[in-house]
């Protein structure tokens, strides 16, 4: 990674755990750390034993703090390039899932990186904030935000610019889990373990099938998602869940 500006911890276990690493910048997206995400996810989907991914930001006091605003004054920036962040499932490609573990202020492109993400963890001293209006700037990424939360509050996130608690990030749905700050990272490594119970091919046509639900009409969606799941029903693992249940043990994924 670029001066370690990003670390990458691929364990043993099948979890990557990416850490934005600048804290005394509050891990803002600057070019080191724009370049060292596009390399993480990459090593991440490309490496066959690793299944999920975990990101988080060093410190306690911010996940990330958003773009580099000077950066943007330096090159007087405008409209940013669609291909200029990072962005899990939009301008990076990803099949697996991933989950945001965030440590403290997600704000701006923070916010948008942890949204970008399948699931989320917050610790209870996190705070949630899309603040472009109050620079400025347009939060076009926050699209997909009326698929997360009701519409009145996203309107009231968007216009203000103002933050919230991560208590009441979990209220509205953004957030999966709370966890006290030093638990923050065991309680999203336990619920990506969670995930890795799962038959792979079964967790990959679920998430496919969340995905086509969020954009596609119901009978539309449907139809996709029976054609998604195909291939975890003709696999080996198909036949190896119902077989370890009947026989009272552990399943054996092959992923296959």
């Amino acid at each position: 990674m670029t001066d370690d500006a990003v670390l990458f911890d691929a364990r043993p276990d099948g979890i990557a755990v990416i850490t934005l690493n600048r804290p005394g910048r509050r891990n803002c997206l600057d070019k080191d750390i724009r370049e060292g995400l596009f390399e993480a996810w990459d090593r991440f989907e490309h490496d066959p034993a690793l299944r999920i991914a975990v990101l988080t930001g060093s410190g306690s006091k911010a996940f990330c703090a958003g773009g580099d605003l000077a950066e943007m004054v330096e090159t007087r920036m405008a409209e940013p390039p669609r291909e200029m962040f990072p962005l899990p499932y939009d301008t990076i490609e990803l099949s697996k899932p991933t989950i945001a573990a965030v440590n403290g202020a997600a704000f701006a492109g923070g916010w948008m990186i942890a949204q970008a993400c399948d699931l989320c963890v917050a610790s209870t001293t996190a705070t949630f904030a899309v603040t472009e209006v109050k620079v400025g700037r347009s939060s076009p990424w926050a699209a997909p935000l009326i698929h997360m939360i009701p519409q009145r509050i996203m309107m009231e996130i968007l216009l203000t610019g103002d933050p919230i608690t991560a208590r009441r990030a979990y209220e509205i749905g953004l957030v999966n889990r709370l966890a006290e700050p030093d638990e923050l990272l065991p309680t999203a490594l336990k619920l990506a373990g969670k995930v890795l119970a799962g038959a792979p091919l079964s967790v990959r046509a679920a998430r496919e099938t969340v995905m086509l639900a969020t954009e596609m009409g119901r009978s539309a969606a449907l139809q996709a998602a029976r054609h998604s799941a195909a291939r975890a029903y003709r696999s080996a693992d198909a036949q190896e869940g119902p077989a370890a249940f009947a026989e009272k043990r552990p399943p054996q994924w092959r992923g296959e």
